[in-house]
């Protein structure tokens, strides 16, 4: 009886394990329209390959913010994160923001089981529990910290729930849980500080809808997906 205890609690922790990588097996790409202030002024896209136990996510984002034909806010990246066993091993991304350079070179640890880091905005270790901060892992609603995926950064976060909503995006009705996601430390500043309300469907287990006020009003909203 106790052999048969010990195989079932076995098989249980790894469908615990892979049930986040399952999710997403089937997704080929991601799409997102970034919106200010209700104009669309560039996208955030991601694109998945999986190959068995392996997932690798490719991300490309870009826009920009004008003011009387002039740039005043931009954001040119590429990121690659790599999954094996759902657990993140490696992690790069390259950004350019307001023509600034930012970068994170990320890799997973097997004898520390630790990220080592090395960022525009942080060098040293982070624990295996951190999340990169994007919007196509719906476990950042679970995560207590994240790591910048622009510059290597880490933010300790408290993640609520507000309630059961309906969203129409582009004339599809989706039913979705709405969440916010702040900073837990209060006393940083406002550029600094996370203030997101996010919109997750469980039914494709996908993030339709992310939105935060900072110099106008943002949206990340979902376009298409595959």
């Amino acid at each position: 009886m106790r052999k048969y205890f010990i195989i079932i609690t076995i098989l249980l922790l790894a469908s615990k394990t892979f049930a986040h990588t399952n999710h997403y097996k089937g997704i080929k790409k991601i799409e997102m329209d970034v919106i200010r202030n209700g104009e669309v002024i560039g996208y955030s896209n991601y694109f998945f390959e999986h190959n068995d136990n392996k997932m690798t996510v490719k991300n490309y984002t870009k826009f920009e913010v004008k003011l009387l034909g002039i740039t005043v806010f931009s954001i040119l990246s590429e990121a690659i994160e790599k999954y094996k066993d759902d657990k993140l091993i490696f992690f790069k991304s390259h950004t350019f923001q307001n023509n600034k350079e930012k970068y994170v070179n990320l890799n997973y640890d097997y004898s520390s089981k630790k990220f080592k880091i090395h960022g525009s905005s942080y060098v040293g270790e982070a624990n295996e529990n951190c999340i990169i901060g994007n919007w196509w892992n719906h476990k950042i609603l679970k995560a207590t910290k994240q790591i910048s995926p622009l510059s290597g950064s880490i933010k300790e976060q408290v993640v609520t729930f507000i309630g059961e909503e309906k969203l129409i995006i582009n004339n599809i009705e989706y039913l979705a849980d709405h969440f916010k996601l702040k900073s837990k430390n209060e006393n940083l500043t406002d550029d600094k500080k996370l203030n997101f309300d996010i919109w997750y469907n469980k039914k494709n287990n996908l993030i339709i809808k992310v939105s935060y006020s900072k110099m106008g009003e943002w949206e990340y909203k979902l376009k298409n997906f595959e």
